[in-house]
């Protein structure tokens, strides 16, 4: 019994190897998703100070509950405006500048509300705002998941999630900060500092670079393959998404051809078919999740 030899087990001499999804998370990437998903703080914060500076704001221009219901209410409205209006604004200009144009209108109604000396001021820069912050809840979630790696999309998509409550969290520190200041000065401060954020990510996001997603959508693909190969863990897999890319890209004009054709193209429908078939083929290389991902989001 003492000399019995421990059985194999099958795993203990095999050679362990890695698994893709578990690979260090690319550093570029992350960096680009923390600064795309810090717009969402915009929203946060306007609804996080808001809570605050309601008081103030009802003792110093003498306005009735009503009025300062819909004040702090109104956001939800005006996001909604600003969401829908992102959405082609993003395909016109693409992601990165939407995002500058969010800061920029952003920036805009925190000033326009700093300085506001009536109800009817206060609303208009409210609704700049409110249209600012908008855009960027929309585009945050879009560009951080057209971005990043497949391994981690999941993880860095909820970046915006995360930014959003800090940017609520912000908007109470504002609040502690400046309850102490004169009646006529603390609020419109609690407001107007609203401006650093939106500088700060507008200067920011210029270093940033363009969803390659996009990029293909406008025929750059040179330009997209770069941004793939700086974002991705390999090169085997910018390859295999920018392969992904152009498949679709290839089936989507292929499809418009055959739509707006009177004759029945043979040649436009083999190559459509040969796309589906291009894109299915990189499940069997373990790029399925990229499919369900953009499915799951609406993308």
């Amino acid at each position: 019994m003492a000399d019995r030899k421990p059985q194999n087990n099958g795993f203990s001499s095999q050679t362990q190897i890695p698994i893709p999804g578990l690979d260090p998370r690319n550093k570029y990437a992350f960096a680009c998703a923390i600064l795309a998903s810090m717009t969402s703080m915009l929203i946060g914060y306007d609804v996080g100070v808001m809570s605050g500076a309601g008081p103030f704001i009802k003792d110093d221009l003498k306005i009735s509950d009503v009025q300062l219901e819909i004040l702090m209410g109104i956001l939800n409205v005006y996001c909604l405006l600003g969401s829908v209006a992102a959405g082609q604004t993003s395909n016109w200009v693409g992601r990165r500048y939407t995002i500058v144009v969010a800061s920029a209108i952003h920036f805009l109604g925190a000033i326009l509300m700093g300085f506001a000396t009536n109800y009817a001021f206060l609303m208009v820069g409210r609704f700049v705002a409110g249209i600012g912050a908008g855009y960027a809840i929309m585009i945050a979630p879009v560009y951080t998941a057209e971005l990043s790696p497949a391994n981690c999309r999941g993880f860095l998509g909820s970046f915006p999630e995360f930014f959003g409550n800090a940017g609520v969290l912000l908007g109470y520190v504002s609040n502690y900060a400046f309850s102490k200041l004169p009646l006529q000065l603390g609020w419109r401060f609690m407001l107007g500092v609203g401006v650093i954020p939106s500088m700060f990510l507008a200067l920011g996001v210029l270093a940033m670079p363009e969803s390659p997603r996009w990029l293909v959508l406008q025929g750059r693909l040179g330009d997209a393959k770069r941004v793939l190969d700086k974002t991705s863990n390999s090169k085997e897999e910018a390859q295999c998404v920018a392969g992904m890319v152009v498949s679709l890209a290839t089936l989507g004009v292929s499809l418009t051809i055959i739509d707006h054709s009177e004759k029945k193209l043979i040649w436009a429908v083999a190559l459509a078919i040969t796309s589906v078939l291009a894109y299915v083929a990189t499940f069997s290389i373990g790029m399925w999740p990229i499919t369900w991902d953009k499915l799951g989001s609406g993308s």
